[in-house]
């Protein structure tokens, strides 16, 4: 059975057990404080982050690595798309979220107003810049749910939390958050932290 350690308050962890709800699998969550965490991970992970997925005697850590593994391990409903070139563009995506988006996480997490209010302006540009960019995809925004849905979805839940404000521009895109939001497997996802971090 697969094991994910997972950061009860986590936007990387939420990916990943958002996908492995997504795919009803079997597996199991092991939730670790962040702050305390147990000298196993820093045996599993080199870098002590999570999450970190362990399967017999495979052990993946970074979200979207884990995710895509348990994409092609369990290919239904399959998240990634199928065609390589869709896919290419689906990994570019992915990889400007964690440049654009999730690079501003620890900023936004340090405490320091400085570095948290230009963390919360530099969010909400370019989510706002991304909107139509977006609405161009077939793999987000639509009707298809996919890897990208997942991995943004994190982002989106915690705006609010993060006192992060977008303009009216942005309408489009919450409206597709809630939509994601809406979903019986990000429901499930969620701990009990993440819960209350929406108003």
């Amino acid at each position: 059975m697969m094991q994910l350690y997972s950061g009860t308050n986590c936007p990387f962890s939420q990916r990943c057990r958002f996908v492995l709800y997504e795919k009803g699998m079997d597996f199991q969550v092991i939730d670790v404080d962040m702050y305390n965490k147990p000298e196993d991970i820093a045996v599993m992970n080199p870098y002590n982050r999570l999450p970190v997925l362990v399967e017999r005697d495979l052990i993946l850590y970074e979200s979207n690595i884990i995710n895509e593994y348990i994409d092609e391990r369990f290919p239904h409903p399959q998240l990634m798309p199928a065609d390589p070139v869709l896919r290419a563009r689906a990994r570019l995506f992915l990889f400007n979220f964690e440049i654009e988006l999730f690079s501003q996480i620890e900023a936004l997490e340090s405490g320091k107003e400085k570095l948290v209010e230009r963390a919360r302006a530099h969010i909400a540009d370019r989510l706002t810049e991304m909107v139509p960019i977006f609405a161009k995809q077939k793999f987000m925004l639509g009707d298809e749910f996919s890897m990208l849905d997942v991995a943004i979805a994190p982002m989106l839940w915690r705006l609010d939390h993060y006192g992060i404000r977008l303009g009216k521009t942005a309408g489009p895109l919450m409206k597709y958050a809630e939509r994601v939001f809406s979903r019986p497997a990000f429901i499930e996802a969620l701990t009990p932290s993440e819960k209350v971090m929406r108003k």
